[in-house]
């Protein structure tokens, strides 16, 4: 419902909540009523903040100088409070890495990581990526079932993940399940307790790890972490691990959404399935950039407005919070003809799933070639595949990840081509310490030769 208050410079009012469980039934409709009623509008929820939807405000604000994504948990600056909205009652003593960061130091915090995250150093995990899908299938291939999020999409980002990082593969699940769960359970769930001590465990092993590299240095993002000098100082322990649970969450989840609900559709539309497989050459990349815009994963990032400022006539004033809405904005037919149809062949897709601008998303190359890898296998390898609508189990709500815990699919059973995949990583582990496969690719620029 739209509302003004001629008094009041925070109109038109809209009220918002994209972490209400019937958002994700209602998007559609909400998107087209604020597109074209109020693309800019001021929501009562959460303490009251701006709610930018349109295509255009998102992009001219998402860019604009007087916009922050600084979090200053020990007000030694301003007081933001970083990109969540609403802002979280435990946990905000560490800051999101480089997405609560605002230029020069998220310049340089980014450059520590572009060696490791460029398209020419991710490229080089392709061989390895394919090992772990090829395993991860052949452990359900036989018995013609799978969960592609249990059984293939939670497995192949977490184990990437982790090897770039310079983690030992074999603990993939410590880190998964926290991962993920962190984000679908609700607060006032009775699983909280359990997945904040899945959450502890994780975060101690990640201590663990950067105690051990600092110490024994071994290739990886960690690495390079511990090398890190701002102004001559090394950052503190709480602010890398910040960033390496940024690395974590956005590694992991992000990708894992995307691939389900990918396949999820094209289980639902079998004759566009039919075109995908056959026209893949002509198709993969147009297709894996519209089921980004469609499904947008990431469905948007708090703001800090930093500077008194106006923007189409709407006055906006320092200290007042502010979302930036990509998934809104990608279904804006000013952009986008027919937005809310999936076309496997659209041209020109510029979409926001990525966000914008110094913060757009470092590992768009992995969450690109990751979610192609997984995609093409599983068209190769389980032609015929049907998800069961009954047992696919989507987040209750979609205002952090538009995420999905479970789908079943049953297929053909076909053949193995290899090992399992605990095996499988025993190997791979091998190879990455003999191999050195996780450098930078500024000291090792050809790929896992597996």
């Amino acid at each position: 419902m739209v509302t003004v208050h001629a008094d009041d410079h925070r109109q038109p009012r809209y009220d918002f909540d994209r972490h209400a469980p019937q958002y994700r039934d209602n998007f559609d409709a909400i998107t087209t009523d604020m597109h074209r009623r109020c693309p800019l509008a001021w929501s009562p929820t959460y303490g009251g903040h701006w709610v930018a939807a349109g295509s255009r405000e998102v992009f001219s604000l998402a860019r604009s100088e007087n916009v922050s994504s600084d979090h200053d948990p020990n007000g030694e600056r301003r007081g933001y409070r970083g990109i969540t909205i609403p802002f979280p009652e435990t946990g905000n003593a560490i800051r999101n890495g480089i997405l609560e960061m605002d230029p020069p130091e998220q310049r340089l915090w980014r450059q520590a990581l572009n060696p490791y995250l460029s398209p020419a150093a991710v490229q080089r995990w392709v061989p390895f990526v394919d090992e772990v899908v090829r395993a991860s299938l052949d452990d359900r291939i036989e018995s013609g079932r799978i969960d592609f999020v249990d059984d293939l999409a939670n497995i192949v980002p977490a184990v990437l993940t982790l090897a770039m990082l310079g983690i030992p593969l074999r603990k993939w699940q410590l880190y998964c399940e926290p991962a993920h769960a962190s984000v679908y359970t609700p607060p006032n769930s009775p699983d909280i307790e359990r997945v904040r001590r899945q959450h502890e465990a994780m975060g101690l092993d990640l201590l663990i790890n950067l105690t051990e590299v600092r110490e024994n240095p071994r290739p990886g993002i960690i690495e390079a972490l511990t090398r890190l000098e701002l102004d001559g100082t090394a950052p503190p322990d709480i602010e890398l691990l910040g960033m390496l649970g940024l690395l974590i969450g956005g590694g992991f989840d992000t990708t894992t959404a995307l691939t389900a609900h990918a396949l999820e559709w094209l289980s639902d539309h079998p004759d566009q399935r039919a075109i995908m497989s056959t026209e893949r050459e002509v198709l993969l990349n147009s297709a894996t950039e519209e089921f980004l815009r469609y499904f947008t994963p990431a469905p948007g990032d708090g703001r800090t407005i930093a500077a008194d400022c106006e923007y189409a006539g709407i006055r906006l004033e320092e200290g007042e919070r502010l979302w930036l809405s990509w998934a809104m904005a990608n279904r804006d037919p000013e952009l986008f003809p027919d937005p809310n149809t999936l076309d496997l062949d659209r041209k020109g897709n510029r979409h926001f799933s990525f966000g914008l601008g110094v913060h757009r998303c470092i590992g768009s190359n992995v969450a690109r070639t990751v979610f192609k890898r997984m995609l093409v296998a599983v068209l190769d390898r389980l032609p015929d595949f049907r998800c069961d609508p009954g047992g696919a189990v989507h987040y209750d709500t979609i205002g952090v990840i538009q995420g999905m815990r479970h789908l079943p699919a049953t297929f053909t059973p076909g053949r193995r081509l290899g090992p399992g995949l605990d095996e499988t990583l025993e190997t791979l582990q091998l190879l990455c310490d003999e191999n050195r496969l996780a450098e930078p690719v500024t000291v090792r620029r050809d790929g896992a030769d597996l």
